[in-house]
């Protein structure tokens, strides 16, 4: 530990020193800010950081001379053979009638009080450093004031020996205009243990919480940001005010904290306010030893913390705070004194969750496909083992022209001409998917994650890895099959045969291996666990689907979209575009997500006689477009999600005006007209009315045109006609003002969209009241308020339900309610 050296006795020394500085004045106002480097709270602590860097920044901003002058007080003496460390002033202290010290002119040629020469034998030799060498120089000098300051007033005895010895290590520096540098020796070198603490964090929401869902997952790591942000920032008690408290620890403990606490003020809490010496974050230096030592002090405390500031915490985080922040440290703390948990294990190596997944094997896949192109599906064709292999490869599709798949199909027609709309510059959609596959924008605090995971992203992250293969198999009765091709045939009629037990194995064996049936087969572990059994009828331009399964154990991976969305692709490079299946009860649900309808969009003519009608069943249809890349559908989709919410983020910065949110919507209002939202007009949108050429058609009702325009005068008298007559209801005194937080101050903990009829009528002045949808949908939030915080036998439940009935008699009166 510590050197056993006479503080106390130092410490005179320097305060002599420091009495006879020639730039007291600047030092006091530095000491008053060192006065409160251990501060009791973290906002105090970071007000005390701005002041001492604010006094650094004006130390900076001094003359050449005055700058010279305060290292002189750090500067050795160049005269030959001389040892002294400091120039001091000789002449004697001068206090006023006051008692305030009153400070001499000095000059370059006043002697050292020490060693009798001139201040310029102190200072000549800073003379030739750069200016960016005389403010580094100053700034340690400042921070050895600060240090000296916290040594004259700090009680515990081992927190002073800690400050005595950063300040020596300042102060040699200073002498040999080196940069400070802690590490080595018996205080060691961070990090000090393996695995650091926000590691061991990590491993923990890692393997505790990976299989969450995106949006809790997320939850969880914010809990752990707010834990290792409390741990970074809080002040630990002396080793012999824990020893006081701690009763019960052993001589070891004792030591380890010891050793912890002093590498805890030299490394991290002293280097916050003296930036000349290097600092780290508590987090990442310390280990197991440190963090099973504070960690119950430092909960308790900050739950404590938490409760008595419940009302400066926003309400939207108040319950993550107060109710899921204490139980995950629950949940911390039973890891953190366990020994044989991944948390402590050096070599645990955490598996990212689901999402973060999926956004490394995009990023990867970006860096190997050019913007805007879509991986191609090839299919070479293995001849001697008798099937067919789907490859994914990074290669390109364009599609300057449509592909045609008429050809051999006389009916086919060709579609319509699309419609063509005003596109973005190409410039800025380039911009803005610089910005998405960003790896900062993907991954940094900030990252936006999908809120919903496609469901094949497991299955398609699975394929890349080699985990899992697809493979077009079939029998033949012309050539040789393969016996592997054997096998595999073998094992998806096991695989059908469990998974549909209604259907016989015969009937099964009869379509696996008929030579005109093929099998799209998911292979994992070198085995069949699902597939998907179909016929082509190339001339009529479709395929039947006859059975699709996966295993029981294998359900819930995204497999089967996986395995649907291969079959398509598959299928759209051999021309075909149409899907028919007859599905089961169990199955229409599943067919319905792959994109199959009940609507038969496909002629009678071209499929009847053709495939069975089975009795119990549906059929079900499916078109493929052809432009599509269905593997690569849901990520695209993603993208342009992205896209658009950049576009709209862009778009929300040119604004000027902000207009407050519709609360319409939580009243029960299901719809409003586009043109009554604040501001949509100024955006340069115009009503579908306003752009017409022609009359409107007969048969629609004026009312809703009416609805959708502008506040017109006539609805604004009638609507002010009614609010004053509500207000002038003897039921309406609980409603006319916002209700106050010091009378009742729960209410705002329960109400989040809080109306009164002083703030309805600030709206309608303001012309807030488009339509007159709004204007019911606030008033019946008063009531709704009143009776969701009110008991039923309360006069103010009462006073809603009557005023309720009179504001529907007035609006029924005018012709301004229809529900």
């Amino acid at each position: 530990m510590m050197a056993s050296e006479n503080v106390n006795s130092h410490t005179t020394a320097s305060s002599e020193e420091t009495g006879q500085s020639v730039t007291s004045t600047s030092q006091e106002s530095n000491n008053k800010d060192a006065n409160s480097t251990k501060p009791q709270t973290q906002v105090n602590s970071m007000s005390n950081l701005q002041r001492i860097n604010q006094r650094k920044q004006l130390t900076y901003n001094w003359p050449q001379e005055k700058k010279l002058l305060k290292l002189a007080n750090y500067s050795a003496c160049q005269a030959k053979e001389c040892k002294c460390t400091g120039w001091k002033n000789a002449q004697p202290i001068i206090r006023s009638p006051k008692g305030e010290i009153q400070q001499p002119l000095i000059t370059f040629s006043d002697p050292c009080k020490i060693c009798t020469h001139s201040l310029e034998d102190h200072a000549k030799h800073l003379r030739v450093q750069s200016d960016e060498e005389i403010n580094r120089l100053l700034g340690m000098a400042i921070d050895t004031d600060n240090i000296l300051t916290c040594i004259h007033r700090e009680k515990d005895n081992d927190t002073k020996k800690v400050y005595f010895f950063l300040y020596r290590v300042l102060r040699n520096c200073l002498l040999t205009r080196a940069k400070p540098a802690l590490e080595g020796g018996w205080l060691g070198k961070p990090p000090f243990e393996i695995p650091v603490i926000s590691k061991a964090v990590l491993n923990f929401v890692s393997y505790k919480f990976h299989h969450l869902p995106v949006r809790e997952w997320y939850i969880m790591c914010d809990m752990a940001k707010m834990f290792l942000h409390c741990l970074n920032y809080w002040n630990f008690e002396p080793p012999s005010a824990r020893q006081v408290t701690a009763v019960t620890a052993n001589s070891d403990e004792v030591l380890a904290y010891k050793t912890n606490y002093t590498r805890w003020l030299s490394f991290c809490h002293v280097p916050a306010f003296c930036d000349s010496l290097p600092k780290h974050d508590t987090s990442a230096v310390f280990g197991k030893s440190l963090l099973q030592a504070v960690f119950k002090s430092l909960c308790r405390e900050v739950v404590n913390k938490c409760h008595n500031d419940r009302d400066k915490i926003t309400p939207e985080k108040r319950v993550l705070v107060l109710t899921h922040f204490p139980k995950f440290l629950s949940m911390l703390e039973a890891e953190i004194y366990s020994d044989n948990v991944p948390m402590w294990d050096p070599n645990f190596k955490a598996t990212p969750p689901f999402h973060l997944q999926v956004a490394m094997q995009e990023s990867k896949a970006q860096q190997l496909r050019r913007t805007g192109e879509f991986e191609k599906v090839t299919v070479p064709p293995n001849e001697k083992d008798n099937y067919t292999t789907i490859n994914i490869s990074p290669g390109i599709r364009r599609l300057p022209e449509k592909r045609s798949y008429s050809e051999g199909r006389p009916d086919a027609k060709k579609r319509k001409s699309e419609e063509v709309f005003e596109d973005l510059p190409e410039e800025t959609v380039a911009e803005i998917v610089a910005t998405i596959n960003d790896p900062n924008y993907m991954c940094g605090p900030d990252a936006v994650f999908p809120p919903d995971v496609p469901r094949d992203e497991t299955a398609k992250i699975e394929e890349s890895r080699k985990i899992i293969e697809f493979h077009v198999v079939g029998n033949s009765l012309t050539q040789p099959v393969s016996k592997q091709t054997m096998l595999w045939l073998i094992g998806l009629h096991n695989v059908f045969s469990h998974q549909l037990v209604r259907m016989p194995k015969e009937y099964i064996s009869q379509f696996v291996f008929d030579p005109k049936h093929k099998t799209l087969a998911l292979i994992k572990g070198g085995r069949p666990i699902g597939g998907i059994c179909f016929r082509t009828f190339p001339t009529q331009g479709f395929t039947e689907i006859v059975f699709c399964a996966v295993t029981s154990q294998e359900q819930v991976k995204g497999y089967g979209t996986h395995l649907m969305n291969m079959l398509k692709d598959y299928h759209i490079k051999n021309n075909i575009l149409h899907f028919l299946t007859f599905a089961d009860e169990f199955a229409i649900g599943y067919f319905k997500k792959q994109g199959f309808s009940k609507d038969i969009k496909l002629p009678t003519s071209m499929y009847q006689g053709y495939i069975k009608d089975y009795e119990g069943a549906t059929l079900m249809h499916c078109e493929l477009n052809a432009k599509i890349v269905y593997t690569e559908f849901t990520a695209v989709l993603r993208k342009q999600k992205e896209i658009v919410k950049k576009l709209i983020y862009q778009r929300q910065q040119e604004i000027q005006k902000v207009h407050p949110g519709l609360t319409c919507f939580k009243d029960g209002v299901r719809s409003i007209p586009v043109e009554s939202i604040p501001g949509i007009r100024e955006t340069g949108w115009k009503n579908y009315t306003q752009t017409r050429t022609r009359g409107v058609a007969k048969g629609t009702q004026g009312a809703e045109l009416v609805d959708g325009m502008d506040m017109s005068d006539v609805l604004y008298k009638d609507l002010n006609g009614v609010l004053n007559s509500v207000k002038n209801h003897s039921t309406a005194w609980p409603f006319l003002e916002p209700v106050d937080r010091n009378d009742v101050r729960d209410y705002y903990d329960h109400i989040k969209y809080p109306m009164d009829l002083k703030t309805m009528e600030d709206r309608l002045k303001s012309k807030y009241y488009v339509t007159r949808r709004l204007f019911i949908a606030d008033m019946t939030r008063i009531f709704t308020n009143c009776r969701l915080y009110n008991g039923l036998e309360t006069e103010y439940y009462h006073c809603a339900n009557t005023l309720e009935k009179y504001f529907q008699t007035r609006m029924k009166e005018i012709g301004l309610w229809d529900k």
